[in-house]
């Protein structure tokens, strides 16, 4: 069993759990994995189970916890590898009676680990994917290669977009590309609204391209109001795509730019070109994996702050990044060739 969080997170931890699946071929791996990410493993044959779970706020929260113990008590799992450093993921497993229990000793939680480690200074200071991979060596001894993180679309998924798509595309046959301009994190982490116009702009002129914006749900407006804001427009894909469909949807398109996002890490295992424009947070250590990346940054004294907004209010790592040169950091990727 080997538990996740999040979209960004369950890109970066594939060498990680590629390396689990080689060491152990015949074993039945599940992953424990929030419900409306479970997509994302949508035609993954080296996984056996998806296990889907949502918690929600409040006293609700507690019998959906007991649910997700319940469960994971049912399946007998003989091994836990715990991949969030939380302490609730290591009382999960603890309580559902899982007897090895793998993870850094983290969050307070060594106790309720059997096999646990420490990360080594190379796996704090490093790529995330590092960080993982140091977790199962130290914990389990299983190494893995850290360029083992390409993903490929589910074809009912793919099958959905083209649908989707042949609805609402005015040129079918244009360059199409994906371009996320929000990020859960915070507006530390968004290059402004009319910087994404314009880029949208420049590369209708340039090359033809017609664009699509993505993001979840909650990003549709800004997806919108960058729509308005652009003389080309745009088509607003955001909220309309399960994870799985997304994965597809960025596959069609072929061509990636956007903020630090799920997203772009999509972007980058599928192996796409992909610009991807950092603001207060390090690219050295979440940057797009693949060698069809490109990042914009711009690392000023106070960067990278972590921070979800800008203590001094001038965001200037992100507006110093222009659209002249992101359009240019994503044809240089040959995008448009």
């Amino acid at each position: 069993m080997k538990e996740v969080n999040w979209l960004g997170d369950l890109v970066i931890s594939l060498p990680a759990l590629r390396a689990i699946r080689h060491a152990w071929p015949h074993a039945h791996l599940a992953v424990l994995v929030k419900r409306e990410l479970a997509s994302f493993f949508d035609g993954d044959a080296s996984i056996d189970e998806v296990i889907p779970y949502s918690v929600a706020r409040g006293i609700g929260g507690v019998g959906d916890r007991w649910r997700i113990v319940a469960g994971l008590r049912s399946r007998r799992f003989d091994l836990a590898i715990l991949f969030p450093n939380s302490f609730e993921s290591a009382l999960w497993a603890t309580m559902a009676g899982v007897p090895r229990r793998a993870g850094f000793a983290t969050d307070a939680r060594g106790a309720l680990l059997t096999l646990k480690g420490t990360p080594r200074h190379g796996a704090i200071s490093g790529h995330q994917e590092h960080y993982w991979l140091a977790m199962v060596d130290a914990t389990l001894g299983v190494a893995g290669d850290a360029d083992d993180f390409a993903i490929a679309p589910h074809q009912p998924s793919l099958d959905a977009v083209r649908a989707w798509l042949g609805a609402r595309r005015r040129s079918p046959d244009a360059p199409l590309v994906a371009v996320a301009p929000a990020a859960a994190y915070g507006p530390a982490k968004e290059w402004p609204p009319e910087h994404y116009a314009r880029l949208i702009d420049l590369m209708a002129e340039r090359h033809g391209a017609e664009s699509m914006l993505v993001g979840a749900a909650a990003e549709r407006a800004k997806c919108e109001r960058v729509a308005a804001l652009s003389s080309a427009g745009a088509i607003v894909a955001a909220g309309e795509t399960s994870i799985g469909e997304l994965i597809a949807m960025l596959a069609i398109a072929g061509r990636f730019i956007g903020n630090d996002s799920g997203a772009m890490h999509l972007a980058g295992a599928l192996g796409i070109p992909t610009a991807a424009i950092f603001g207060s947070t390090d690219p050295n250590r979440t940057g797009p994996m693949g060698s069809r990346t490109r990042v914009l940054w711009r690392h000023l004294e106070c960067s990278p702050c972590l921070a979800r907004t800008c203590r001094f209010g001038h965001y200037n790592c992100l507006r110093e990044i222009g659209p002249e040169e992101a359009a240019g950091a994503l044809a240089a990727l040959g995008a448009f060739a």
